[in-house]
């Protein structure tokens, strides 16, 4: 492979491990917030033993996001330094919103909610965990109306003496048509992979430990799974929305993401399909007549365009060369982000039914106890590998081509080196990710009234679990 692809096998690595960890921070503190609100309210230690127990989780969570993120920063410059100066002057106002607003407010609350127990009054200490949930919001928010603009630029001027887009409306970036629809499918997928976290954990310990702390974690259960049932219907109606938007901004995405290789009016869905190796046709195909047409348009008559035409007219608009997508992986990525959401969404429906009126999780439902959180967080990696591949041969669609947005002073030796590093260190921290991820859920939930700590003077605060 030559260093363009190297570059980007390395950029893909690493930005879908960190998005492992990115839906777990996003929801679960707003399920951990959500726990201790409820303890705040009504005074039942359940709710504040269930908040230390997925509140400790959520901390190891984060920790985690934050080392994996920091390498994307580094990405930048190593690999994809002509990128960097294409969209520098424009990423920098969300970029710096993120860190400097978002990130600061999700680090100073998140060290006073740890350190405050006991210490601050309840409701105070209540507000710092809200303080946390709004700080990564906001952080989402910011780096999908980055992101966002990669896929429909807006609010900017090309500059061609300096070869670089410049800013010229903040307020356009930030109101994308494409980030309006891209935030909330992305914060109710995340939730699904919170609420299916919350609950695969209380499965398990309801199987391994059926006579310890079963209210407590019936509880939990059912928020997680209410909560993937919520989610999943959002995640359903905001992605018909983003499909929509997507039809009309990158049509070719469209056109890939169904293997739908010429125009159609009206457009059929397509169930499964098998095109030729060149990617120019279909060879057979299983459709649903009329429902790409409406959930690419609204309309059920209206036309979609196919990926062969598309070609001849952005070859016409930017010259020649091939602006198709992988279509095979355009189009099961696609399918799979579907297929495997809408299974996570059975089983949290199944595990609110086994559970009914006081009812134990039968032995089929514990089988799910491992896969229920992962099969959202799949879901999750799915739809993001989707939405960066389905924009290729662009960077930035219409403006950079991918291949000349890498660093031209980088060789193959080096990027495979960077990418040897990483690679170790990732499965070094994967290891210690579960580690102690494994070793805090089966320590089980803290006891019901710890002994009280007496504070001494010039002791340094320590950590409250």
């Amino acid at each position: 492979m030559d260093t363009l692809d190297l570059a980007r096998w390395q950029f893909a690595i690493t930005t879908v491990y960190h998005f492992f960890f990115v839906p777990v921070t996003l929801s679960l503190v707003a399920l951990v917030a959500g726990l201790q609100t409820a303890w705040y309210r009504t005074g039942k230690e359940k709710y504040l033993r269930l908040t230390k127990f997925y509140g400790k989780l959520f901390l190891i969570n984060i920790a985690m996001g934050v080392v994996t993120g920091l390498v994307q920063e580094f990405q930048f410059g190593m690999n994809w330094s002509d990128y960097s100066r294409f969209v520098g002057d424009v990423f920098g106002a969300p970029l710096a919103l993120e860190g400097l607003l978002a990130f600061f407010l999700e680090s100073t609350f998140i060290g006073l909610w740890m350190f405050g127990w006991d210490r601050l009054p309840k409701a105070v200490h209540l507000a710092c965990i809200w303080m946390v949930v709004l700080g990564t919001q906001l952080s989402a928010y910011f780096i999908l109306a980055a992101n966002s603009w990669m896929q429909n630029p807006v609010g900017f001027r090309y500059n061609a003496e300096r070869g670089r887009a410049e800013l010229t409306d903040i307020g356009a970036v930030l109101t994308n048509k494409v980030v309006l629809v891209t935030y909330p499918h992305t914060i109710f997928a995340a939730f699904m992979v919170g609420g299916a976290f919350v609950a695969g954990v209380a499965i398990w310990h309801l199987v391994r430990r059926p006579g310890a702390d079963v209210g407590a974690f019936r509880t939990a259960l059912r928020l997680g799974a209410v909560t993937v049932l919520i989610a999943g219907a959002g995640v359903a109606l905001s992605g018909d929305q983003q499909g929509k938007v997507m039809t009309e901004v990158q049509p070719m995405k469209m056109a890939a993401a169904e293997a739908l290789y010429e125009s159609e009016q009206p457009a059929s869905f397509s169930i499964f399909t098998v095109g030729t190796l060149d990617g120019s046709r279909e060879v057979f195909s299983l459709k649903v007549p009329y429902l790409l047409s409406f959930l690419g348009t609204g309309d059920f008559n209206s036309e979609v365009k196919g990926i062969n035409p598309l070609q001849e007219s952005y070859e016409k608009l930017y010259g020649p060369g091939s602006y198709k997508p992988n279509i095979p992986l355009t189009y099961w990525t696609f399918r799979l982000m579907i297929g495997v959401g809408m299974a996570s969404v059975a089983i949290a429906a199944w595990a609110l039914w086994a559970t009914r009126r006081g009812r134990a999780p039968d032995k089929w439902l514990a089988l799910m106890a491992l896969p229920l959180p992962l099969l959202p967080l799949v879901a999750n990696c799915f739809g993001w590998i989707f939405t960066e591949t389905g924009r290729q041969p662009w960077l930035v669609f219409g403006l950079l081509p991918t291949a000349s947005g890498v660093s031209p002073g980088t060789t193959s030796a080096e990027v495979i080196t960077s990418l040897a590093v990483f690679t170790l260190l990732y499965g070094v921290l994967a290891v210690v990710e579960v580690k102690l991820m494994f070793r805090s859920i089966r320590a089980g939930l803290p006891p019901d009234q710890p002994e009280p700590v007496e504070d001494e003077p010039g002791k340094p605060l320590s950590f409250a679990y």
